[in-house]
């Protein structure tokens, strides 16, 4: 164990460096200009371009990416063109936000991914699943998003569709307010967090349930056909028993490998999401940055989401090994 995650750490470290090299030379093809951002759409030119000294923009992207590294290795994120703080002072305020979102999203689109591929293998011949697998795997994330704000905040009023919590100026020990509330003696909190955290988890929470339901769906197919399932179901094991003792666990590898494909395409759904719903995370924060051409919170936010992909994959590798003990760590 100690040597694959050495080696997994090695690795997760030269991919990070690799991304953090593209996207950093990404901002010599923008044509934004950071340094006119920072200034004002107002400000002459003298002061635009000794912002620009100020910042080192002058230097080739080599020199740039160099101050970079080193800055990275004192946890320095660079400043925010538009917030003028501490980039990684501002991934600390917001993290919280999104990291309390794609859990709570990841936990629901499991449970309703499980579900549905029991729905599927108990009744597979139900035509309105197979048509509701379709039409959500089809809907794309942002009409998911503004669909579930429509009926369920505009126009029935059961949820709210903005925001994270009814309460302004909370602050709460951990900044995940759904434990918050509890920390400090106050349970409302909490439920109004669970209030809001609904609806944008589920519109993350839906194509994981798609994808993975219809990969745990087919490998359930397969593992019900073999040889040990038939002695089982030979000695009297009910099929209820089978299914959820022995026929989920062994039918979780190829799930989990999708889960993790699906992990990488909610750090991107974030950024959507979270605009929809004014939710202020990460993926908010990344959009305004985009609006504003602030380069060093765009890159400090892609190393973020990076480093949370690649955490997420080794543990999905080590899910699967205790899934299927066939599978090695190496």
């Amino acid at each position: 164990m100690l040597a694959y995650l050495i080696k997994r750490v090695a690795g997760a470290i030269a991919v990070l460096m690799a991304m953090s090299f593209i996207v950093f030379c990404l901002q010599s093809v923008i044509p934004a200009d950071p340094a006119r951002a920072m200034a004002g759409p107002t400000a002459p030119e003298a002061t635009v371009a000794a912002i620009r000294e100020q910042l080192g923009l002058n230097e080739s992207v080599v020199v740039q990416y160099g101050r970079f590294l080193s800055r990275l290795a004192h946890g320095d994120l660079g400043i925010s063109v538009r917030t003028r703080q501490p980039v990684a002072t501002d991934v600390l305020q917001y993290l919280p936000a999104t990291l309390e979102l794609a859990v709570v999203a990841l936990l629901m689109g499991l449970a309703l991914s499980v579900l549905m591929a029991l729905l599927q293998f108990t009744l597979p011949g139900s035509a309105a699943i197979r048509l509701a697998i379709v039409g959500i795997g089809s809907t794309p994330i942002f009409l998911t998003a503004l669909l579930l704000a429509y009926f369920f905040w505009f126009l029935l009023d059961w949820l709210p569709g903005a925001g994270r919590l009814s309460v302004r100026n909370f602050s709460g020990p951990t900044g995940f307010y759904l434990l918050d509330g509890f920390l400090v003696a106050r349970p409302g909190i909490s439920l109004d967090a669970l209030m809001h955290i609904i609806l944008p988890a589920l519109a993350l929470a839906l194509p994981i349930a798609v994808a993975v339901g219809r990969s745990l769906n087919s490998a359930l197919h397969d593992v019900m056909k073999q040889a040990y399932i038939r002695t089982a179901r030979g000695k009297g094991v009910s099929e209820t028993r089978l299914l959820l003792r022995h026929g989920l666990r062994n039918a979780a590898t190829a799930p989990l490998s999708m889960m993790g494909m699906q992990i990488a395409l909610i750090l991107g759904n974030l950024l959507v999401v979270e605009r929809v719903f004014a939710w202020p995370g990460l993926g908010l924060y990344m959009v305004q940055a985009l609006a504003s051409a602030d380069l060093p919170v765009v890159l400090g936010v892609t190393l973020v989401f990076g480093a949370f992909y690649v955490v997420a994959a080794i543990l999905i590798e080590i899910c699967q090994s205790f899934a299927d003990p066939r599978i090695g760590l190496r």
